[in-house]
Protein backbone atom coordinates (compact mmCIF):
# COMPACT_ATOMS: atom_id res chain seq x y z
CA UNK A 1 0.00 0.00 0.00
CA UNK A 2 1.14 3.44 -1.04
CA UNK A 3 1.18 6.21 2.33
CA UNK A 4 1.72 9.28 2.37
CA UNK A 5 3.99 10.80 5.15
CA UNK A 6 1.72 13.15 6.97
CA UNK A 7 3.04 16.23 5.55
CA UNK A 8 1.85 15.08 2.48
CA UNK A 9 -1.31 14.43 3.57
CA UNK A 10 -2.30 17.83 4.58
CA UNK A 11 -0.57 19.39 1.05
CA UNK A 12 -0.64 17.46 -1.45
CA UNK A 13 0.92 19.59 -5.10
CA UNK A 14 -1.19 18.09 -7.46
CA UNK A 15 -5.16 17.35 -7.25
CA UNK A 16 -5.70 14.71 -10.32
CA UNK A 17 -9.30 14.73 -10.85
CA UNK A 18 -10.83 11.93 -12.72
CA UNK A 19 -14.12 11.36 -13.88
CA UNK A 20 -15.04 7.42 -14.64
CA UNK A 21 -17.61 6.04 -16.82
CA UNK A 22 -17.09 2.36 -18.45
CA UNK A 23 -14.06 2.05 -18.94
CA UNK A 24 -12.93 -0.80 -17.00
CA UNK A 25 -11.02 -2.12 -19.76
CA UNK A 26 -8.34 0.57 -19.32
CA UNK A 27 -8.65 1.63 -15.54
CA UNK A 28 -5.73 -0.23 -14.21
CA UNK A 29 -3.56 0.73 -17.20
CA UNK A 30 -4.69 4.87 -16.54
CA UNK A 31 -4.39 4.85 -12.97
CA UNK A 32 -0.87 2.77 -12.58
CA UNK A 33 0.01 5.93 -14.87
CA UNK A 34 -1.30 8.45 -11.82
CA UNK A 35 -0.08 6.09 -9.12
CA UNK A 36 3.81 5.74 -10.57
CA UNK A 37 4.19 9.56 -11.09
CA UNK A 38 7.89 10.52 -9.80
CA UNK A 39 5.86 13.82 -7.91
CA UNK A 40 4.47 11.81 -5.24
CA UNK A 41 2.64 14.63 -3.12
CA UNK A 42 -0.55 13.89 -4.81
CA UNK A 43 -4.13 13.47 -4.23
CA UNK A 44 -6.19 11.28 -7.07
CA UNK A 45 -10.31 12.34 -7.01
CA UNK A 46 -12.27 9.69 -8.51
CA UNK A 47 -15.86 10.49 -9.37
CA UNK A 48 -17.41 7.47 -10.35
CA UNK A 49 -20.22 8.97 -12.60
CA UNK A 50 -22.93 5.90 -12.14
CA UNK A 51 -20.51 3.08 -14.17
CA UNK A 52 -22.22 -0.27 -14.59
CA UNK A 53 -19.48 -2.17 -16.20
CA UNK A 54 -16.96 -2.87 -12.90
CA UNK A 55 -15.73 0.18 -12.82
CA UNK A 56 -16.68 0.66 -9.40
CA UNK A 57 -14.55 -2.04 -8.24
CA UNK A 58 -11.52 -1.35 -9.75
CA UNK A 59 -11.23 2.12 -8.40
CA UNK A 60 -12.71 1.39 -5.03
CA UNK A 61 -9.73 -1.88 -5.51
CA UNK A 62 -7.14 0.72 -6.16
CA UNK A 63 -8.14 3.11 -3.42
CA UNK A 64 -7.34 0.31 -0.63
CA UNK A 65 -4.08 0.20 -2.36
CA UNK A 66 -3.14 3.67 -2.49
CA UNK A 67 -4.21 6.35 0.43
CA UNK A 68 -3.96 8.93 -1.90
CA UNK A 69 -6.92 8.30 -4.07
CA UNK A 70 -10.19 9.15 -2.62
CA UNK A 71 -13.32 7.95 -4.34
CA UNK A 72 -16.68 9.39 -4.74
CA UNK A 73 -20.02 8.07 -6.26
CA UNK A 74 -23.28 9.72 -8.05
CA UNK A 75 -25.89 8.67 -10.10
CA UNK A 76 -24.73 9.28 -14.06
CA UNK A 77 -24.77 12.91 -14.30
CA UNK A 78 -22.20 14.11 -16.88
CA UNK A 79 -18.51 14.35 -17.10
CA UNK A 80 -19.07 18.46 -16.65
CA UNK A 81 -21.02 17.21 -13.01
CA UNK A 82 -18.03 14.98 -12.12
CA UNK A 83 -15.20 17.18 -12.30
CA UNK A 84 -17.26 19.67 -10.62
CA UNK A 85 -17.32 17.53 -7.73
CA UNK A 86 -13.80 16.88 -8.24
CA UNK A 87 -12.96 20.51 -7.82
CA UNK A 88 -15.03 20.57 -4.68
CA UNK A 89 -13.48 18.79 -2.66
CA UNK A 90 -9.57 19.41 -4.79
CA UNK A 91 -7.06 20.51 -1.98
CA UNK A 92 -3.80 20.30 -4.09
CA UNK A 93 -1.84 23.08 -5.30
CA UNK A 94 -2.76 22.63 -8.56
CA UNK A 95 -5.26 20.32 -10.68
CA UNK A 96 -4.55 18.25 -13.60
CA UNK A 97 -8.26 16.87 -15.56
CA UNK A 98 -7.47 13.39 -16.52
CA UNK A 99 -9.61 11.06 -19.05
CA UNK A 100 -9.72 7.58 -17.26
CA UNK A 101 -8.51 5.97 -20.52
CA UNK A 102 -5.74 7.92 -20.92
CA UNK A 103 -2.08 7.30 -19.90
CA UNK A 104 0.08 10.16 -18.28
CA UNK A 105 3.72 9.89 -19.26
CA UNK A 106 5.56 8.99 -15.79
CA UNK A 107 7.26 12.35 -15.17
CA UNK A 108 4.67 14.62 -16.58
CA UNK A 109 3.25 15.99 -12.97
CA UNK A 110 6.72 16.96 -11.77
CA UNK A 111 7.83 18.55 -15.08
CA UNK A 112 4.93 20.43 -15.09
CA UNK A 113 4.52 21.55 -11.19
CA UNK A 114 8.43 22.61 -11.36
CA UNK A 115 7.76 24.24 -14.51
CA UNK A 116 4.66 26.40 -12.88
CA UNK A 117 6.02 27.07 -9.61
CA UNK A 118 9.50 28.14 -11.87
CA UNK A 119 7.43 30.90 -14.12
CA UNK A 120 4.84 31.58 -11.10
CA UNK A 121 2.06 30.36 -13.94
CA UNK A 122 -1.56 29.83 -13.67
CA UNK A 123 -1.39 26.72 -15.61
CA UNK A 124 0.80 25.35 -18.44
CA UNK A 125 0.14 23.92 -21.50
CA UNK A 126 1.67 20.65 -23.49
CA UNK A 127 1.29 17.82 -26.19
CA UNK A 128 -0.21 14.84 -26.41
CA UNK A 129 -0.56 11.80 -29.03
CA UNK A 130 -3.17 10.15 -29.93
CA UNK A 131 -3.38 6.32 -29.10
CA UNK A 132 -6.30 5.34 -31.53
CA UNK A 133 -7.76 1.69 -30.83
CA UNK A 134 -7.81 -0.54 -33.87
CA UNK A 135 -10.59 -0.13 -36.39
CA UNK A 136 -10.83 3.36 -35.31
CA UNK A 137 -10.38 6.31 -38.05
CA UNK A 138 -7.68 8.68 -37.46
CA UNK A 139 -8.45 12.10 -36.50
CA UNK A 140 -8.19 15.32 -38.50
CA UNK A 141 -6.73 16.85 -36.46
CA UNK A 142 -3.29 16.41 -33.52
CA UNK A 143 -2.58 17.21 -30.26
CA UNK A 144 0.99 18.89 -31.54
CA UNK A 145 0.92 22.86 -31.55
CA UNK A 146 3.63 23.57 -28.94
CA UNK A 147 6.23 24.04 -31.68
CA UNK A 148 4.53 27.43 -32.69
CA UNK A 149 5.40 28.76 -29.16
CA UNK A 150 8.11 29.44 -26.75
CA UNK A 151 9.66 27.76 -23.64
CA UNK A 152 10.57 30.27 -20.73
CA UNK A 153 7.85 32.82 -21.97
CA UNK A 154 4.73 34.08 -20.32
CA UNK A 155 1.95 34.46 -22.21
CA UNK A 156 -1.56 37.14 -22.11
CA UNK A 157 -4.41 35.22 -22.06
CA UNK A 158 -6.29 37.09 -24.40
CA UNK A 159 -3.31 37.78 -26.74
CA UNK A 160 -2.45 33.94 -27.05
CA UNK A 161 -6.01 32.40 -27.59
CA UNK A 162 -5.85 35.36 -30.99
CA UNK A 163 -2.85 33.87 -31.57
CA UNK A 164 -4.31 29.88 -31.70
CA UNK A 165 -7.46 30.82 -33.13
CA UNK A 166 -5.57 32.23 -36.18
CA UNK A 167 -3.05 29.67 -36.94
CA UNK A 168 -5.59 26.88 -35.77
CA UNK A 169 -3.65 25.36 -32.96
CA UNK A 170 -6.87 26.06 -30.23
CA UNK A 171 -7.32 22.93 -28.63
CA UNK A 172 -10.34 22.69 -26.12
CA UNK A 173 -8.73 19.58 -23.82
CA UNK A 174 -8.10 19.80 -20.19
CA UNK A 175 -5.67 16.89 -20.73
CA UNK A 176 -3.26 19.42 -22.24
CA UNK A 177 -2.86 21.86 -18.93
CA UNK A 178 -1.60 21.82 -15.27
CA UNK A 179 -3.89 24.69 -13.87
CA UNK A 180 -3.48 26.79 -10.56
CA UNK A 181 -6.22 25.57 -8.07
CA UNK A 182 -6.65 29.38 -6.77
CA UNK A 183 -6.72 30.91 -10.27
CA UNK A 184 -9.27 28.52 -10.67
CA UNK A 185 -11.17 29.95 -7.67
CA UNK A 186 -10.24 33.41 -8.09
CA UNK A 187 -12.05 33.60 -11.54
CA UNK A 188 -14.97 31.12 -10.53
CA UNK A 189 -14.65 28.67 -13.25
CA UNK A 190 -16.25 25.30 -13.30
CA UNK A 191 -17.18 23.28 -16.10
CA UNK A 192 -21.10 24.04 -17.47
CA UNK A 193 -23.54 21.09 -16.79
CA UNK A 194 -25.90 19.09 -19.11
CA UNK A 195 -23.79 19.59 -22.10
CA UNK A 196 -21.01 17.98 -24.37
CA UNK A 197 -18.62 20.04 -25.91
CA UNK A 198 -18.44 21.49 -22.39
CA UNK A 199 -14.56 22.08 -22.86
CA UNK A 200 -14.49 24.37 -25.27
CA UNK A 201 -16.40 27.09 -22.76
CA UNK A 202 -13.95 25.73 -20.22
CA UNK A 203 -11.28 26.46 -21.98
CA UNK A 204 -12.02 30.04 -23.56
CA UNK A 205 -12.94 31.07 -20.33
CA UNK A 206 -9.40 29.83 -18.93
CA UNK A 207 -7.73 31.29 -21.28
CA UNK A 208 -8.86 34.63 -21.63
CA UNK A 209 -8.54 35.58 -17.94
CA UNK A 210 -4.95 34.77 -17.42
CA UNK A 211 -1.96 37.10 -17.70
CA UNK A 212 0.66 33.91 -16.72
CA UNK A 213 0.50 30.83 -19.34
CA UNK A 214 3.24 29.20 -20.20
CA UNK A 215 3.87 26.24 -22.48
CA UNK A 216 6.11 23.27 -22.38
CA UNK A 217 7.15 22.01 -25.62
CA UNK A 218 6.87 18.17 -24.31
CA UNK A 219 4.35 15.28 -25.33
CA UNK A 220 3.53 14.43 -21.80
CA UNK A 221 0.27 12.03 -23.04
CA UNK A 222 -1.55 9.66 -24.83
CA UNK A 223 -5.09 10.34 -25.91
CA UNK A 224 -7.21 6.79 -26.41
CA UNK A 225 -9.58 7.20 -29.15
CA UNK A 226 -12.35 4.48 -29.06
CA UNK A 227 -15.43 4.00 -30.68
CA UNK A 228 -18.32 4.82 -28.21
CA UNK A 229 -16.10 8.03 -27.09
CA UNK A 230 -18.10 11.33 -27.30
CA UNK A 231 -15.15 12.30 -29.95
CA UNK A 232 -16.16 9.55 -32.21
CA UNK A 233 -20.30 9.13 -32.17
CA UNK A 234 -21.85 10.51 -35.12
CA UNK A 235 -23.07 14.41 -35.46
CA UNK A 236 -26.07 14.99 -33.97
CA UNK A 237 -28.72 17.72 -33.53
CA UNK A 238 -27.18 17.74 -29.95
CA UNK A 239 -23.76 18.65 -30.74
CA UNK A 240 -25.11 21.36 -32.92
CA UNK A 241 -27.07 22.84 -29.68
CA UNK A 242 -24.55 22.08 -27.15
CA UNK A 243 -21.94 24.24 -29.47
CA UNK A 244 -24.57 26.77 -29.72
CA UNK A 245 -25.16 26.66 -25.58
CA UNK A 246 -21.20 27.43 -25.96
CA UNK A 247 -21.61 30.66 -27.66
CA UNK A 248 -24.06 31.90 -25.83
CA UNK A 249 -22.20 31.52 -22.30
CA UNK A 250 -19.30 33.72 -24.55
CA UNK A 251 -21.36 36.18 -25.52
CA UNK A 252 -22.79 36.53 -21.95
CA UNK A 253 -19.28 36.81 -20.63
CA UNK A 254 -18.24 38.96 -23.40
CA UNK A 255 -21.30 41.71 -22.62
CA UNK A 256 -20.06 41.73 -18.99
CA UNK A 257 -16.29 42.61 -20.05
CA UNK A 258 -16.50 44.20 -23.24
CA UNK A 259 -12.35 44.01 -23.75
CA UNK A 260 -13.36 39.95 -24.57
CA UNK A 261 -15.55 41.40 -27.34
CA UNK A 262 -13.21 40.91 -30.26
CA UNK A 263 -12.20 37.50 -29.26
CA UNK A 264 -15.05 36.10 -28.61
CA UNK A 265 -16.25 37.44 -31.83
CA UNK A 266 -13.31 35.88 -33.72
CA UNK A 267 -13.87 32.22 -31.73
CA UNK A 268 -17.88 32.35 -32.29
CA UNK A 269 -16.53 32.86 -36.05
CA UNK A 270 -13.67 29.80 -36.27
CA UNK A 271 -16.45 27.54 -34.03
CA UNK A 272 -19.34 27.88 -35.88
CA UNK A 273 -18.12 27.61 -39.36
CA UNK A 274 -16.79 24.24 -38.07
CA UNK A 275 -19.54 23.18 -36.79
CA UNK A 276 -21.89 24.16 -39.47
CA UNK A 277 -18.92 22.33 -42.12
CA UNK A 278 -19.51 19.29 -40.25
CA UNK A 279 -23.20 19.30 -39.62
CA UNK A 280 -24.52 18.64 -43.07
CA UNK A 281 -24.93 15.92 -42.37
CA UNK A 282 -28.11 16.29 -40.59
CA UNK A 283 -31.40 15.46 -41.84
CA UNK A 284 -33.50 18.37 -43.20
CA UNK A 285 -35.62 18.92 -40.67
CA UNK A 286 -32.29 19.25 -37.85
CA UNK A 287 -30.73 21.42 -40.17
CA UNK A 288 -33.82 24.28 -40.71
CA UNK A 289 -34.31 23.71 -36.34
CA UNK A 290 -29.87 25.17 -36.20
CA UNK A 291 -30.45 27.33 -39.39
CA UNK A 292 -33.63 29.05 -37.46
CA UNK A 293 -31.75 28.97 -33.91
CA UNK A 294 -28.91 30.91 -35.78
CA UNK A 295 -31.18 33.14 -37.62
CA UNK A 296 -32.41 34.06 -34.58
CA UNK A 297 -29.89 34.14 -32.17
CA UNK A 298 -27.94 36.78 -34.84
CA UNK A 299 -25.43 33.72 -35.13
CA UNK A 300 -25.89 33.35 -38.79
CA UNK A 301 -23.00 36.51 -39.56
CA UNK A 302 -20.45 34.71 -37.92
CA UNK A 303 -20.69 31.96 -40.31
CA UNK A 304 -19.36 32.58 -44.26
CA UNK A 305 -21.33 31.81 -47.11
CA UNK A 306 -19.05 28.45 -47.93
CA UNK A 307 -20.39 27.25 -45.42
CA UNK A 308 -24.18 28.26 -45.15
CA UNK A 309 -24.49 26.99 -48.90
CA UNK A 310 -22.57 23.29 -48.12
CA UNK A 311 -24.80 23.25 -45.01
CA UNK A 312 -27.64 23.49 -46.54
CA UNK A 313 -27.29 21.73 -49.88
CA UNK A 314 -24.77 18.74 -48.64
CA UNK A 315 -26.61 15.23 -48.02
Amino acid sequence: MFRYNKNEMQFPKVSVIIPVYNTAPYLHEALESITMQTLKELEIIIVNDGSTDGSGEIIREAARKDERIKVYEQENQGQSIARNVGLDHAIGEYIYFMDSDDLLALNALKICYDYCEQLQLDFVFFDGDILCEEGQNPLSWDYHRTGRYEENKIYQGISLMNTMLDNYTHRAVPWLWLVRRTYLEKIALRFYPGIIHEDELFSVLLFIQSERIGCLKQCLVQHRVRGNSTMTKRYSLLNVNCYLTVVDELFVYANQHQETLPLIRKYVSYTLNAVFRTAYILPISSKWKVFRTCWESGYLKYISTKTLVGFCLKR
